[in-house]
């Protein structure tokens, strides 16, 4: 565990360390929930024009995805009471943080990053491939939203990880579930299963 601990700590330092001014603003916004709120908007009207009078039942899966990623999130917290690197004394004087501050005492494990794989993960299953692109952008959003917490100082590369597992495994999970109760069986008579176009 110690030599595991070391490793966690001397990656977070190299990943914090390497920071530049012009990288320093983006960070910040990337890990600035407001900042992505026309982003959302842009995702919310997309999934009522292809889902029209069903897209309720997307909205609360969606809403469901996060109360599970957040509830996650705040258990392990609690549980495990691991020290953010802002708030760890011995790294007081090494680490670069944010404007944005130290943020709460634990960080284990990240609900950022399991917030926006856990989106990512659902909407990259969910939506037809001629939203690709789409795809393309959730995932880097992702990795953007990720990396700016170790980035900014306020997670180890271990909490991020395992918010990223707890993102794709949610995500995966509510996705299958949608599909149990066949959200898309009106669509699957005229198009592949792998195609999951909706028009």
């Amino acid at each position: 565990m110690e030599t595991i601990e070391s490793i966690n700590t001397e990656l977070f330092l190299l990943l914090n360390g390497s920071h530049y001014k012009y990288l320093d603003t983006i960070m910040f916004y990337a890990s600035d929930k407001l900042f992505w709120i026309p982003f959302y908007l842009i995702l919310f009207l997309l999934i009522i024009r292809l889902f029209k009078i069903k897209c309720f039942k997307v909205f609360i899966a969606i809403a469901s995805l996060i109360t599970l990623c957040d509830q996650t999130s705040g258990f392990f917290k609690h549980a495990m009471k691991q020290l953010r690197p802002s708030h760890e004394p011995t790294l007081e004087n090494l680490i670069y943080l944010s404007q944005a501050g130290p943020g709460g005492q634990y960080g284990f494990v990240s609900a950022h990053a399991a917030n926006s794989f856990g989106l990512a993960t659902f909407l990259f299953l969910l939506l037809p491939k001629k939203y690709n692109w789409l795809k393309g952008m959730m995932l880097l959003w992702a990795v953007l939203v990720s990396y700016s917490r170790v980035y900014n100082g306020v997670h180890y590369p271990s909490d991020v990880i395992f918010g990223i597992i707890t993102g794709v495994f949610y995500g995966t999970l509510i996705y299958f579930f949608l599909s149990k109760i066949k959200l898309t069986s009106r669509y699957r008579v005229k198009y592949p299963r792998t195609e999951m176009a909706f028009e």
